[in-house]
C-alpha cells in the first residue's frame, strides 16, 4: 500500500502530494498576505519565520518527492496519446515551476549571508549571497513563478475534474485511495 503500481499510486506518493498541495496554497496566501504588512504590525516578523521555514519543509518534501518518483512506477496514464503527453508536460512544468519557487525564495532570504532557520530546528546555510541585486531579482522571480505555479495547479485540478466528471475514469480516485494501487487491473 505504501508503494506505486501501475495501477494506482501508494501512501507514500499520495501523501507527498496532498502535503504539497497544502503547502504550496497556504504559502501562496501567507506570502500575498504578508506583503501588505507594515513594520508595526506584530506579524511583520513572525510571518516571514513561517513562510521560509514551511517553504525550506516544502523543498525537502519536494526533493523526496523526486526521488521517490524516479525509484517508483509511474501508474498507466488513462486517455488519448495527446493527454498522456499533456500529462507528462504539464507535471513536468510543475516541478520546475516549484523548483524556481523555492530555489527564488532561498536566494531571497539567503541574500545577505545569513542562512534560514526553519523553526528553529535547524539552520539551511546560506550557500550563495552577494549577488548583484541578488534580493531584488531574485524577489521578481519569486513573485511571478509564484503566480505561475498557482495556474498551473488550478490547471492541474480542472484536469483531474474533467477526469471524474467528463471522462469517468478514477485518474483521481488513484490520488486519494492508495487501494488502487494493489487491485489487479480487471
Amino acid at each position: 500500500m505504501w508503494r506505486n503500481s501501475p495501477r494506482g499510486w501508494g501512501l507514500t506518493s499520495i501523501t507527498l502530494h496532498w502535503l504539497s498541495a497544502i503547502a504550496v496554497i497556504g504559502l501562496f496566501a501567507l506570502g500575498w498576505w504578508m506583503t501588505g504588512l507594515d513594520y508595526y504590525d506584530a506579524w511583520y516578523h513572525r510571518a516571514p519565520w513561517w513562510h521560509k521555514s514551511v517553504g525550506m519543509v516544502l523543498l525537502g518534501l519536494t526533493l523526496a518527492r523526486v526521488v521517490w518518483r524516479l525509484v517508483q512506477p509511474t501508474p498507466d496514464l488513462d486517455g488519448s496519446r495527446t493527454e498522456r503527453m499533456a500529462a507528462y508536460l504539464g507535471h513536468l512544468l510543475i516541478y520546475l515551476v516549484l523548483f524556481v519557487v523555492l530555489i527564488s525564495g532561498y536566494m531571497i532570504s539567503t541574500a545577505e549571508g545569513r542562512g534560514i532557520e526553519v523553526f528553529d530546528w535547524f539552520t539551511v546555510p546560506a550557500l550563495v549571497s552577494g549577488l548583484p541585486d541578488q534580493a531584488t531579482v531574485a524577489g521578481e522571480v519569486h513573485w511571478y513563478a509564484a503566480w505561475a505555479l498557482i495556474i498551473l495547479a488550478v490547471g492541474h485540478v480542472l484536469a483531474s475534474f474533467k477526469h471524474m466528471l467528463v471522462d469517468r475514469n478514477e485518474v483521481m480516485r488513484r490520488m486519494i485511495d492508495p487501494r488502487l494501487s494493489r487491485r489487479s487491473p480487471h
